[in-house]
């Protein structure tokens, strides 16, 4: 054989040897992967081939699925999708899978191999899909949901001595069965949700973060009393008022000019939301010690998984005297989301002992055998019990005497505070209304909320945490105890 029809020999040989190594390892290493991909027409088939199985609240279905005359022998359908959306997500034929939907697809679908039984491994078939039930208190849900009405806004209930999520509201939501199917008008659903300057499908409960504006006092209170600069909420403080922030010609005041702010004890100073006295201790404390008490909190947490992932709080860093005073009000370049201040105010309530929030109880198969089960974990101690207990103590006053007196509720004890944050340039968005608070029965049970209120038809001089957001806080405490 000559020179060129050797090397053109040898030039075939290594082509159907690419070939057979690239078919060997579509077929073999790749071959799951691309069956799994959602691009792949036959995964959709599949998963919608059957009914999925449901997301559970208080023990009955959310969720539900219809058949069809489509290629997809079934769709998803929701009861009441709005109310649950911030739970649920969706699952779209079309669009893909959010939430609960997304993270538990394989469950509710049923190729979860926890699911297979030993009929379904020798006949290779998919086993019915498992149910997921998770810790939401319907009703709780529900009068959260009700209370936020037209206003854009969150809120977050939570059991502090679990960590159970028993209501999570974001509002305005969205129906994800409207662009369950194939549909047409399902498609112009989802154009109209998407297209929404309000942002119906943002979930503002976990993701979304605000300035807390005063409801990050408590931080700051509580990182003096835990570093020791004060022993108590009824010890005086040395706090100017106005208070003039460090190195600077700016003076921090405060909404109510008569409040007895000068000096005032962590108790009043929170009963009034004295500025001057917390910007003063948070310059006292330092950057580093409320950045570790804020910490202890969840704040700068990227990972907290509920188990769907939320948003990080941000305390910052690099910040100057100035700069840490306005950090100590929940200003400067502090954001929380509604799940971060749900937290805070659950390690008071549970006794300086904060638990991992988490929105599923447990995952069982098509026969409703339990396959997991989801218990209380300890997130982090965030502060003493002593410490804890005097907070309690002074967040009582502020809804006994001070500006959160709206959220009182017979039979109850209550305690919390109020916030309002501002944003935009020089203060020109329309300020972010809080609400944070506990309340506890006879018998020790409790609950602890975060509200927020992102926008409403209220005029600017009206906004205030406790009488816009308070109501909210108050009907799910109620609903809750």
């Amino acid at each position: 054989m000559n020179k060129p029809l050797r090397r053109v020999s040898v030039f075939c040989i290594a082509l159907v040897l690419a070939l057979m190594g690239w078919a060997t390892w579509i077929q073999g290493a790749k071959a799951d992967s691309l069956a799994d991909d959602d691009h792949n027409p036959r995964v959709n088939i599949e998963k919608y081939s059957r009914p999925l199985g449901n997301i559970l609240v208080d023990g009955h279905p959310v969720t539900g699925s219809a058949p069809t005359d489509g290629t997809l022998a079934y769709k998803r359908t929701y009861t009441d999708g709005p109310l649950y959306a911030p739970l649920t997500g969706y699952s779209s034929q079309i669009y893909g899978s959010t939430q609960l939907e997304n993270l538990y697809g394989d469950v509710l679908d049923g190729s979860d191999s926890r699911l297979q039984s030993p009929v379904n491994l020798v006949s290779r078939e998919r086993a019915k899909g498992g149910d997921v039930s998770t810790t939401l208190d319907a009703k709780v849900q529900k009068a959260g949901y009700e209370a936020l009405g037209n206003k854009t806004g969150a809120a977050v209930a939570l059991d502090p001595a679990t960590g159970r999520i028993l209501g999570m509201v974001s509002t305005p939501s969205y129906d994800p069965g409207k662009f369950a199917g194939q549909s047409g008008a399902g498609q112009k659903a989802w154009a109209e949700m998407t297209g929404d300057k309000d942002q119906p499908h943002l979930n503002r409960a976990l993701r979304q973060t605000y300035p807390p504006g005063s409801t990050f006092k408590l931080v700051v209170a509580a990182a003096a009393l835990e570093n020791g600069l004060y022993s108590s909420v009824d010890e005086r403080t040395d706090s100017p008022n106005p208070y003039r922030l460090p190195n600077t010609r700016t003076d921090l005041t405060n909404e109510n000019a008569a409040a007895p702010c000068e000096n005032a004890t962590i108790r009043t100073a929170l009963q009034y939301s004295c500025n001057n006295v917390f910007g003063k201790l948070a310059a006292d404390l330092g950057e580093k010690k409320v950045k570790e008490q804020a910490e202890k909190f969840g704040f700068n947490d990227a990972k907290i998984d509920v188990p769907v992932r939320a948003g990080k709080s941000i305390y910052p860093s690099g910040m100057d005297s100035a700069q840490t005073a306005l950090s100590g009000i929940g200003q400067f370049d502090d954001q929380a989301t509604p799940l971060q201040m749900a937290m805070v105010v659950s390690a008071i309530a549970g006794g300086g002992e904060l638990k991992t929030p988490y929105e599923v109880d447990k995952i069982t198969d098509g026969g409703g055998n339990t396959v997991q089960q989801y218990s209380p974990k300890t997130y982090k101690t965030a502060m003493s019990k002593q410490n804890a207990e005097q907070l309690q103590s002074a967040m009582q006053t502020v809804v006994e005497k001070g500006t959160g007196s709206g959220a009182k509720i017979g039979g109850l004890t209550v305690g919390g505070k109020t916030g309002t944050a501002q944003h935009g340039v020089d203060n020109s968005g329309m300020p972010y209304a809080w609400f944070v608070s506990y309340a506890e029965d006879a018998q020790g049970h409790q609950v602890a909320v975060a509200t927020v209120v992102e926008d409403s038809d209220a005029a600017r001089s009206d906004i205030s945490g406790g009488g816009l957001a308070g109501p909210v806080a108050k009907a799910m405490m109620d609903a809750a105890l």
